[in-house]
């Protein structure tokens, strides 16, 4: 028995696992590779595995980083089934339309290519089956699968294998801290054996969540004293209807928010709320009470909601100060470029990032200090304010992954993989030190055996 790291080692992005049980593969994942481009280049390499030998998929929830290459996968010849719960098999047609239609415009307007076709995207929606939190699922040739609650984004789990006396946990992404709207992650089964663990952020601490509210309304009373436009580029799962959730707070029930206009400039955005609203039994217990009162916590006055690239194009012509959040959430692709290139430049304008950057991203970037940067082929001079909340992060931080790891009592050994850099070699160093668990940094492509 082994496991083949096959993305996100390394790295945060482009997540890939296949568990080898000797009578059979099982793929947890198989997620895009974001970097400078939208679709970049890693994602046309070949799979370091054959596609056609992989006997079932199992996924932790529909991030691009998570999913984005599945269709992909279909394409070069996997026939087997799809697992997820029923929210993320929902959820990701919605992920692989849009993200084709972005390679669709950047392969139009730069000549850049597509990573699959629309009827790659067909198939792979045929072959998704939708579960229960902890029903468990018979793989065949004795392996069994059970997703568990991962409270990182709408039907997020992490999903626990097992399979000849041995208990494997994949961790998916793990959620922050009490975030809105969804229930909190649960604990690692009393008999999980190794565990493959996202390290995001595993040498950082959020911001207290329960500031969380307060850091929003100030940063916008900021934006809107500047008077100029203040941009979220936001990831439209999670990212989305959580800011959208603490706005409706602040509108409603606080009467703290600066009365100025705000648009959800999401198409993609937009679809998945829709996804959110089908699945009120995911809500936690203070979601549901807004629920059950009528209170629709997706829609305030303020909120303009622009679907159609007329409707978007019509935000330019609103005077300052407003706010427009748009994806992409790492600003690599979608309708936020089109806001960067208008606004990046103006002094009055604010940028508040509200999620993980990953390396090469147009977002990284700009969370790194950059005062010049490109942007869809223009030169721009940075000179907007530049700010970023942890607290609203969809990942947990290094206190929550190290006190989920410590739920399993029977964890020997800890594969880091999804981070980079000081995040994995100190979170690796963390488990050791503070839970006295085995831990170990996998490279890509990198097999490992596992002794039963």
């Amino acid at each position: 028995m082994n496991i083949h790291f096959s993305g996100a080692d390394e790295g945060v992005t482009g997540s890939c696992h296949l568990l080898d049980t000797g009578k059979m593969k099982i793929l947890i994942d198989c997620g895009m590779f974001q970097g400078g481009d939208f679709n970049e280049g890693r994602n046309h390499d070949i799979f370091p595995f054959d596609p056609k030998e992989i006997d079932v998929l199992l996924v932790t929830h529909g991030h691009l980083d998570h999913i984005g290459r599945i269709p992909k996968l279909i394409k070069e010849g996997f026939a087997g089934k799809i697992y997820s719960t029923k929210g993320t098999r929902d959820i990701m047609p919605l992920i692989w339309y849009d993200a084709y239609n972005i390679m669709f415009y950047n392969h139009r307007k730069f000549g850049l290519p597509v990573l699959y076709e629309e009827t790659d995207i067909a198939s792979a929606q045929a072959m998704c089956h939708g579960v229960n939190y902890h029903e468990e699922i018979d793989l065949g040739n004795g392996a069994k699968a059970m997703w568990k609650d991962a409270g990182h984004i709408f039907g997020s789990a992490f999903i626990e294998v097992s399979v000849d006396g041995k208990k494997f946990a994949f961790s998916g992404d793990i959620g922050n801290e009490n975030v809105p709207i969804l229930q909190d992650t649960e604990r690692l089964s009393d008999d999980v054996d190794i565990v493959i663990c996202e390290s995001t952020y595993g040498d950082r601490i959020h911001e207290d969540s329960a500031t969380r509210k307060g850091i929003i309304a100030g940063l916008i009373s900021e934006g809107v004293k500047r008077g100029g436009t203040i941009m979220v580029p936001a990831f439209s799962l999670e990212r989305t209807q959580e800011l959208l959730y603490e706005l409706n707070e602040l509108s409603e029930y606080d009467h703290t928010l600066p009365k100025v206009p705000i648009f959800l400039d999401s198409p993609l955005a937009i679809d998945a709320t829709k996804v959110y609203e089908k699945y009120p039994e995911y809500y936690d217990d203070e979601a549901q009470k807004l629920h059950l009162s009528g209170d629709d916590f997706f829609k305030f006055p303020q909120l303009q909601v622009t679907y159609s690239k007329r409707e978007s194009q019509k935000i330019n012509h609103i005077p300052g100060p407003k706010m427009v959040i748009a994806g992409a959430g790492m600003m690599n692709g979608g309708r936020i470029l089109h806001h960067a290139v208008r606004y990046l430049g103006d002094s009055n304008a604010t940028l508040i990032i509200v999620g993980y950057q990953a390396k090469g991203t147009l977002g990284r970037k700009l969370y790194d200090g950059d005062k010049h940067v490109k942007v869809m082929s223009e030169e721009i001079d940075v000179k907007c304010t530049v700010k970023a909340i942890g607290a609203l992060s969809a990942h947990g931080d290094q206190a929550k992954l190290l006190k989920w790891l410590g739920t399993g009592k029977k964890v020997s050994k800890v594969f880091c993989v999804h981070g980079e850099g000081s995040a994995l070699s100190v979170f690796a160093g963390k488990i050791k030190s503070d839970l006295k668990r085995e831990s170990y940094v996998p490279k890509y492509d990198e097999v490992v055996e596992i002794k039963a």
